[in-house]
């Protein structure tokens, strides 16, 4: 029998609804689960176990009176520690950051209370956001519970790690060059990055995403349907439409006659691991077997985009830090005081030209991909990396080798997804991108559901090791 941890959201909801279940009772069993897993894994940031409980107790009584708050009611839920949660400090994952409590929810946080989840803990990120690994200097090191020598990713690290770890089903975590799809590649669960501004977030910025990490498409697309709700906050957010998120589930069938490209080479950064190539391949083949048509793509992204992208994020930082109080900018993590003060001499000609590729990237990803319905795509080139490196490269000057296939949705402000494609021998999980024309985040969940239901059999989710 499945337990309660582990149910879908949409069982959860089903469940209540008949009364065969109550709030309190997935709740006190996804905090027990917590308390097994969390001292290997380290994942959650103000785990407020009574809270969770008094806002699950509420839920029961709504159900019992008829009368649910939203579409996720009593559902145990998390939410990355950057989105900010009203009275809670914001650390943005580093002891730099001085701990001030929100005056309001964001967007997304927003959502989730009023649709009734239950928000059982905030979860961990790396300072600033701007690692793809947990590593941080004011939370404890997350670990991916697949393998606990091993890193979760990032940014969203906790929140991927929750996920796998079976932290309740329903997980939110932002997105800026990968850091939703990077963390589920290598967490083995699904998670979309929207259209730019199709779930509405404070602040905003380019390329910056919210969306929602869960073990299937069908909870995402549960997620979705709250999410993508409107927020006047978010200057850069979409028209508000009423997409029928239900429809997620057309069936393997929603793959035929589909025109997928397919990219093997990133065109920049590290090369593809052979076991994640052959994963992807695999994935490409059991699609056309379902009545797509495959069609290999050149690369379209340069090592000069990327470079430009990672000079100008440089500066950015630099600049940021240096208005730090030398005492704070000391509490920096050192990899990223590096990474930043890198960028100390740059000309004002190269901070224009290095902003540039954002530009370019943009306009080369959607010229790429406008040839293809879908395009498919190693999430990363390489699958999990030992858990106290701050990247791949263990390198300051190299630190965004990794990212090359996903951070072109981001600028292009197209939607991605990852969903798992299969393991390594050593039992790491593999991540298989979807990307879809802007605008079709649906698209995107049909196809990835379709994919679900051909791709070969899912291992179990790991357990916590052995008291």
């Amino acid at each position: 029998m499945t337990e309660l941890h582990d149910l879908p959201a949409h069982d959860l909801i089903a469940a209540y609804r008949q009364r065969k279940l109550s709030p309190v009772e997935v709740t006190q069993a996804v905090l027990a689960h917590i308390e097994r897993w969390e001292p290997h894994i380290q994942a959650t940031y103000l785990l407020r176990p009574e809270a969770a409980l008094a806002q699950a107790r509420a839920s029961e009584a709504r159900w019992l009176r008829g009368e649910p708050k939203g579409a996720l009611d009593g559902v145990p839920s998390t939410i990355k520690e950057n989105i900010a949660t009203e009275g809670d400090p914001t650390p943005l994952g580093t002891a730099a950051v001085e701990l001030v409590p929100a005056a309001a929810d964001a967007p997304p946080a927003a959502r989730m209370r009023e649709a009734g989840a239950v928000i059982v803990a905030k979860t961990t990120m790396p300072d600033y956001g701007m690692l793809s690994s947990g590593l941080s200097t004011f939370h404890p090191l997350s670990r991916n519970p697949w393998d606990v020598s091993k890193g979760p990713g990032g940014s969203s690290a906790g929140g991927g790690a929750a996920a796998a770890a079976g932290y309740g089903p329903l997980h939110i975590g932002t997105d800026i060059g990968g850091s939703l799809r990077l963390p589920a590649s290598w967490c083995g669960i699904f998670s979309l990055k929207p259209s730019l501004g199709r779930i509405p977030i404070d602040p905003p910025y380019t390329g910056r995403a919210a969306g929602p990490m869960t073990r299937t498409v069908a909870d995402a697309a549960l997620m979705m349907q709250v999410l993508s709700q409107p927020d006047a906050r978010d200057s850069m957010s979409l028209p508000y439409q009423d997409i029928a998120w239900s429809l997620f589930n057309k069936g393997a069938e929603r793959l035929r006659g589909l025109r997928i490209g397919l990219l093997l080479d990133a065109g920049c950064g590290l090369p593809v691991e052979p076991e994640v190539k052959a994963a992807v391949e695999r994935a490409a083949k059991l699609m056309e077997a379902a009545g797509a048509t495959i069609v290999p793509m050149a690369p379209f992204m340069t090592q000069a985009m990327l470079d430009g992208m990672d000079h100008f994020w440089r500066m950015r930082s630099h600049i940021d830090l240096q208005a730090l109080p030398a005492a704070r900018r000391d509490k920096v993590l050192p990899y990223i005081r590096t990474w930043a003060d890198s960028a100390a001499g740059m000309s004002g000609t190269e901070v224009f030209n290095a902003s540039h590729q954002f530009h370019l990237t943009r306009v080369n990803t959607v010229k790429a991909c406008s040839a293809f319905d879908y395009v498919i795509s190693p999430v990363a080139p390489n699958v999990a990396f030992q858990a106290e490196l701050p990247s791949p490269t263990n390198d300051p000057l190299r630190p965004l080798e990794h990212i090359g296939f996903t951070v072109p949705f981001n600028m292009s402000e197209q939607p991605a997804a990852s969903v798992n494609c299969g393991y390594t021998r050593a039992g790491l999980p593999i991540g298989l991108q979807i990307a879809g024309a802007r605008f079709d985040d649906l698209g995107v969940l049909q196809v990835a559901h379709a994919f679900e239901l051909i791709r070969e059999p899912q291992r179990a989710w790991p357990q916590p090791p052995a008291a």
